[in-house]
């Protein structure tokens, strides 16, 4: 198309096209999309969509990406901004209509994509005036629904929901306050204006200090989810542009990792977002990270300067919005004094509005008792003994001692226990208050675990929790996290989860004693692969036949064994998988499709043998029939598994073989044996024995791979998962690989024995082989809780006690770990270096 006679189009040489720059509102983004169309020679509706093409919706509709009422309504309306793959489809059309060199259009679609971002944080939009008419029906895409932001901010605002009511305890909450610090000095907040605070700030960088216990992550958890009440209101869909904030714990990140690459595996760790999906949000600056703790980065005292905390802080100040010309929306949570600590080292979180959060007040103390003890309740004439040792001889260390809402919360816990107050808040008047409210402090931490206890007996039949056992099992927990702490500052990379703060389930085994579980780990794998090998000779016949082929099965055997004992030895064994919540009907289909592909394919195997053996084993009929039977097991295993998986992401083939090779190669080696067997029955020749061989070999590695992918990670169906639910996924996950393994193995061992006894041994090979090469970190968790638990270490039923100690107000669930209910509890309850002893580590 030539420019200049026909409609008056401009080439690029004539006039600069608008910049998108200059534009400071949403209206005045409208404004300079119909000034691009204007420069670009006025094209028609029409035009514009002959040139934007097409576009798929959530819904797998293809529509046209630029519908002329579409086009004409958002040009009209100035009060909402328009969705990026509009404005890209637009601003390409116009360009594209006044000839613009094609190779220079992407950079204008990057000058128009930072503008647009700019505009999109959920202060910067203008809100949609109430009662102003509708425009006309718009597809998905152009309405702003993205479903990986959907299912982020749903699942964000379950997580913090969970967890505010995992810290109150319930509802009543103390009334923070908190300064900003700005060009007009000193302004007095409060904790419901936390989120109208945030969006006022230009730009959005903040960083809160407070003492520990002050409620820093209370605050960060009410932030998120003010943030998050328009999504709420909105049906759980939030604006178009809007981030989505999520709460980050700051121990998890390591040294000298980058940024972004973190926060995107964060979200998929911790809230089951594919990798693409979180890397996409992450890019395009659709989520606020909230980085809770960055005090719990070093350990505590820091021999020298906090130098993680100081890594993360200079990630955070590289960290740019989308135009990498201004920095990136940021929250930071600090404790005072390790913030003082990175001042005086010269590391501060740039361009950020700095709060302080202040001690409570008597008169906010005074009201929180009041909510929590209104009259008539058995602790209401408990309120004047704590407001009397607040105004009594020693009052400014009672204060102290008490003037953060967990020490408050210490306070009312012992109290609602039967503790007397004006015991629990004793202390000398002559003392100095730091020293009087650091005993006081101490006296209210002793009493929490037996407070505790009393407070929240054990709901089951089982015998009652004593105060001195759970406090002993506490105390184990809390020193394996500080070696969790020395062993992911450490050079290597740690695995997620092994941090300062986070108790993770199939990472507790090393309290029984880490050479030790190890050991007896890979004993028992050794026993159980033995055992899996030998039901397979004495079930395939191996041993009776004479086949010069033998020594081949031995070597493959020995293989099989080498490789499990090999996965026993992991240093650390990872146990993944998100939960998958699917509807029953669902499952059906997927078995049923299942069924549909395994049938074909194990008719094909089954024919295949026939040839490969001559027919002198087993017949057509047995063929089709075993062959048959074989896939359509196969085939109905991985359809009720990978439903589970619907609109998630798709491990790649070699995503799979790169995450575990070993795994894989063991499915091989089966695969080979399974498919050696009959050819050895048959004495087939060598051409006929590689080509079986090698291709149950292949077929198996296949099916090793689609386990890999169906089982592996989350699913759109999949909410927040338990602490526990990888764990107990992976038995489950082991011991589906050794019976869908011993399904084919029931195939061949008919061929020489009755179907009893062929039973047996494929029941017991399944089952051995499932434990020793499926389920290896379950295996290794289990025997580690065993033997801390012969130890006295722990309790036998450790879950049912982790599960107690979160109802108890002890512990509290974080995303898929537990933590300590207060970071000053497990300091508190953290042996000293001459009590710790070795180190499992």
């Amino acid at each position: 198309m030539v420019a200049g006679a026909d409609g008056g189009r401009m080439t690029a040489e004539r006039l600069r096209p608008p910049d998108p720059a200059e534009a400071g509102s949403t209206a005045e983004f409208v404004g300079t999309l119909a000034l691009l169309r204007q420069w670009a020679g006025e094209p028609s509706l029409s035009r514009l969509r002959a040139l934007g093409g097409q576009t798929t919706t959530s819904d797998g509709t293809t529509v046209d990406a630029l519908p002329r009422s579409t086009t004409s309504y958002v040009l009209r309306q100035g009060d909402r901004l328009p969705r990026w793959d509009f404005v890209r489809a637009f601003v390409t059309a116009c360009f594209r209509y006044c000839d613009y060199p094609a190779e220079l259009i992407p950079e204008q679609l990057e000058r128009w994509r930072a503008a647009r971002t700019a505009l999109a944080g959920p202060a910067a939009r203008t809100p949609e005036t109430p009662g102003a008419p509708a425009g006309p029906a718009q597809p998905a895409d152009v309405r702003g629904e993205d479903p990986a932001v959907e299912l982020l901010a749903r699942r964000v605002l379950r997580e913090e929901d969970r967890a505010r009511k995992g810290l109150l305890g319930g509802y009543t909450i103390a009334s923070l306050s908190f300064s900003g610090y700005g060009d007009d000095g000193e302004a007095e907040h409060d904790l419901l204006s936390i989120g109208r605070y945030f969006s006022g700030l230009r730009p959005q960088r903040l960083l809160v200090v407070g003492e520990s216990g002050a409620g820093k992550t209370v605050l960060a958890i009410e932030l998120v989810l003010q943030l998050l009440e328009p999504v709420l209101a909105a049906g759980g869909r939030p604006d178009q542009g809007q981030q989505v904030p999520v709460r980050l714990n700051a121990a998890r990140w390591t040294l000298g990792r980058p940024f972004e690459p973190w926060l995107a595996e964060q979200l998929a760790q911790d809230f089951g977002l594919a990798a693409k999906d979180a890397q996409r949000l992450v890019r395009d600056r659709r989520v606020l990270p909230v980085v809770d703790g960055l005090d719990e980065l070093d350990p505590e005292p820091s021999p020298g300067p906090p130098r993680r905390a100081i890594g993360l802080l200079a990630e955070l100040n590289r960290y740019s919005d989308l135009s990498g010309r201004r920095p990136g929306t940021v929250v930071v949570t600090c404790r005072a004094d390790r913030h003082a600590q990175l001042r005086a080292a010269g590391a501060v979180l740039d361009n950020a509005a700095r709060i302080h959060l202040h001690n409570l007040t008597g008169r906010q103390i005074g009201a929180y008792l009041r909510a929590r003890w209104p009259d008539g309740h058995p602790c209401a004439p408990h309120r004047d003994a704590v407001h009397a040792a607040l105004s009594g001889p020693a009052a400014k260390a009672v204060h102290l001692a008490v003037a953060t809402p967990w020490r408050l919360l210490l306070t009312v816990t012992a109290v609602e226990s039967g503790a007397d107050p004006a015991e629990l808040l004793r202390t000398d008047p002559g003392l100095d208050p730091a020293d009087g409210a650091a005993k006081i402090a101490r006296r209210l931490l002793k009493a929490y675990v037996p407070a505790a206890t009393v407070l929240t007996p054990r709901a089951d039949h089982g015998t009652p929790y004593q105060p001195d056992q759970v406090r002993s099992w506490l105390v184990h927990l809390a020193a394996h996290l500080r070696r969790q702490a020395a062993r992911g500052a450490g050079p290597d990379r740690p695995p997620p989860g092994l941090t300062a703060i986070d108790i993770v389930p199939h990472l507790l085994w090393p309290i029984g004693g880490r050479r030790l579980v190890r050991v007896l780990h890979c004993l028992g794998c050794a026993v159980f692969a033995v055992i899996a090998m030998l039901a397979f000779w004495a079930g395939s016949g191996a041993g009776q036949s004479g086949s010069p082929a033998d020594p081949l099965t031995l070597a493959l055997m020995a293989g099989w064994v080498a490789i499990a004992i090999c996965l026993s030895l992991s240093p650390w064994p990872a146990a993944a998988g998100g939960r998958s919540e699917v509807p029953r009907r669902r499952r059906v289909i997927g078995g049923l499709l299942g069924a549909l592909g395994g049938l074909p394919a194990g008719v094909l195997g089954g024919l295949a043998g026939l040839v490969l053996t001559g027919g002198r084993v087993f017949g057509p009929v047995f063929a089709v029939a075993a062959g048959g039977a074989g896939g359509l097991a196969l085939g109905v295993v991985i359809g009720l598994t990978a439903a589970g998986r619907r609109g998630a992401e798709r491990m790649t083939v070699s995503e799979a073989i790169r995450a575990e090779p070993l795994t894989l190669l063991g499915f091989g080696l089966c695969g080979a044996l399974t498919g050696l067997a009959p050819l050895q029955l048959a004495h087939a020749g060598p051409l006929p024995l590689a080509a079986g061989v090698s291709g149950a070999f292949v077929l198996a590695f296949a099916l090793g791979i689609a386990f890999r992918i169906a089982t592996g990670g989350w699913s759109r169906d999949t909410e927040l998962a338990h602490p526990r639910e990888a764990l107990r996924r992976n038995p489950v996950i082991g011991l589906a690989f050794g019976l869908t393994g011993g399904v084919a193995a029931l195939l061949v061992f008919v061929m020489t024995h009755d179907i009893v006894e062929s039973l047996v041994y494929a029941l017991i090979g399944g089952v051995t082989f499932g434990l020793a090469f499926g389920a290896v970190a379950w295996a290794r968790t289990m025997i580690g809780l065993v033997v801390a638990a012969t130890r006295g270490l722990l309790p036998l039923r450790l879950w049912a006690f982790l599960d107690w100690a979160c109802e108890a107000r002890l512990l509290r669930v974080s995303g898929a770990t537990y933590q300590f209910r207060h970071r000053e509890f497990q300091d508190f309850l953290t042996p000293s270096d001459d009590e710790k002893g070795s180190s499992p580590f």
